[in-house]
């Protein structure tokens, strides 16, 4: 058995781990200690334990084995592996390929890859098996066990870089080869065939995530089932026996579902219904999608919630909802944060747009909003709800709200700063100054990529994109909301967007979660925050 578990620094074994667990819990007093980044990461400080690996016997009475203790590896000062390690067993059984860094103290100043490492099973030091610049992930073995597959994002200085699918032959002497350079999509998930002769790719794609076939040996991937609605998830496949996929499927409107694939005919079948009759009964519609042409030039896809008891022949206030990210997508799902339906029950239509720097459009899409953080997104958006209102007469034009968290929080304080087109705004977890952002966030060099420097280095987008610049013009109404033990959007960027809006007089309403993080996670929170929303939009909007 291979699992992961956190050691402190030297522990040899468990009891060794024990040890210097009681001595610290016995200390009398209580300090953080740093020499270098990061220091804090989502919701938590790091302190200096490390994710190990472990093999185990399955034997009555058997020990675990701490695979890294006392190797040079762990001692490297840019050292990690994440809490949980990407790893898998080699086909032998006698090693262990796993993916880590040692670069992680370099974070603060330059990006951070990830290699392949091995291990023997019975112990030894770690070797590096790619050299590559770029981050691999995702290892996983054919079923003949003659190649060594994963995911890898190239490093090409940009904020973000699509994960591709790469092979080698095992045992591995050379680098592993991108089998989908050429294509222009994101690989999510992979899956091999029982006769190994095909793998199938979970593909993310305007807000959809599609099954794909590609020959294991590389060429071009070809869509298997052409679903309109929904993602694919979890893919599994049986290493014998007849070649079947097993995957969970769920959309906006249908809880996720466990479904058995027949590749040769694409025929799916539920193996689940665990939501299927409650889903049923709920008054709610698949999401429409449409795309626009942006002033820009560019193809911009949304999609568009409806409100229950929806009547065309009526009018309708408009939500306009901002992901988070950037780097990611609107996807026709269902989520606890941000549902679409949810917000539309008071008889709201809800807009969801994909800006530029969204994901599952490519490449170049996903990288285009370098230099451009907020503007480019920010009217893109406002194209779109002119777009929907012009196209679909149920929407009312003259009530609209705008709303969005983390990176979406961002650009409603970006809407604060730019425009008033909007009743009421909507900030949870927002920046509202860029560079104060950059200095206090769990992660830093990103957002001096975006920028093209750091602060102190004033590029134009330091200058002209920064919502805090804009104060003297906030005038829109405004509710914002926190969580105290968010390190990603720390509390300190919605206290200095609330001492603004006193100072300027803007009405606003303030909202801190002692005991959420970055996301609003707990079910009476979650209530309690619904409830805030549609009260805020009810004052503005109206029903």
């Amino acid at each position: 058995m291979l699992f992961a578990s956190t050691v402190y620094p030297g522990a040899a074994d468990d009891e060794a781990n024990k040890k210097i667990a009681a001595e610290r819990k016995a200390r009398k007093y209580n300090v953080r200690t740093y020499e270098g980044f990061p220091i804090r990461n989502w919701d938590h400080w790091l302190d200096d334990r490390e994710a190990h690996l472990f093999v185990q016997s399955l034997e009555t009475g058997a020990n675990a084995k701490d695979l890294f203790a006392g190797t040079a590896l762990v001692k490297e000062p840019g050292f990690a592996t994440g809490e949980s390690i990407d790893a898998t067993w080699a086909p032998d059984g006698n090693s262990v390929v796993f993916v880590a860094t040692t670069e992680r103290h370099e974070s603060a100043y330059a990006p951070v890859g990830s290699a392949l490492y091995g291990i023997p099973a019975a112990g030894g030091e770690p070797k590096r098996l790619t050299a590559a610049k770029g981050s691999y992930s995702r290892p996983s073995f054919s079923p003949d066990g003659r190649f060594l597959y994963a995911r890898f994002e190239p490093e090409s200085g940009k904020t973000w870089d699509q994960p591709r699918l790469a092979r080698a032959a095992w045992p591995l002497v050379a680098e592993p080869v991108v089998l989908t350079a050429a294509f222009d999509r994101e690989i999510a998930d992979y899956a091999f065939s029982t006769d190994g002769a095909t793998v199938y790719l979970v593909i993310p794609e305007a807000g959809l995530q599609r099954l794909y076939t590609m020959p294991a040996a590389g060429g071009t991937p070809k869509l298997l089932i052409d679903s309109k609605e929904g993602l694919y998830g979890n893919l599994g496949a049986p290493e014998k026996g007849d070649s079947v996929l097993f995957v969970t499927w769920d959309s906006a409107t249908r809880p996720a579902e466990v479904f058995r694939i027949a590749p040769e005919t694409g025929v799916r079948q539920a193996l689940t219904a665990f939501t299927t009759k409650e889903a049923e009964a709920i008054d709610w519609q698949p999401l429409r999608h449409f795309w626009h042409t942006s002033k820009r030039g560019k193809s911009i896809h949304s999609m568009i919630a409806l409100p229950p008891g929806f009547d065309e022949s009526k009018k309708y206030p408009l939500l306009v909802l901002m992901h988070g990210g950037p780097h990611g997508p609107w996807n026709d799902t269902i989520s606890l944060r941000w549902n679409y339906h949810l917000l539309a029950q008071p008889g709201y239509v809800v807009l969801a747009t994909n800006f530029t720097g969204s994901t599952g459009f490519g490449e170049r899409f996903a990288q285009e909003i370098l230099f451009d953080p907020f503007k480019g997104p920010a009217d893109e958006i406002n194209e779109a709800a002119d777009e929907a209102i012009k196209r679909f007469a149920y929407i009312d034009g003259s009530r609209q709200c705008a709303a969005g968290a983390s990176y979406g929080g961002h650009l409603a304080n970006w809407m604060q700063a730019t425009t008033t087109r909007y009743k009421c705004l909507i900030s949870h977890a927002g920046l509202i100054n860029a560079e104060s952002q950059w200095g206090t966030s769990d992660s830093i060099y990103h957002r001096e990529v975006m920028a093209g420097g750091p602060p102190w280095e004033p590029t134009k987008t330091w200058r002209e994109q920064n919502p805090i610049r804009y104060a003297k013009s906030f005038k829109t109404p405004i509710l914002l909301s926190v969580g105290e033990n968010d390190f990603r959007v720390p509390l300190n960027q919605t206290l200095e967007n609330w001492s603004v809006l006193q100072r300027q007089r803007v009405p606003s309403r303030l909202l801190v979660w002692p005991d959420e993080n970055h996301w609003i996670l707990k079910p009476e929170n979650s209530k309690v925050f619904y409830q805030e929303v549609h009260a805020w939009l009810a004052k503005y909007l109206g029903k």
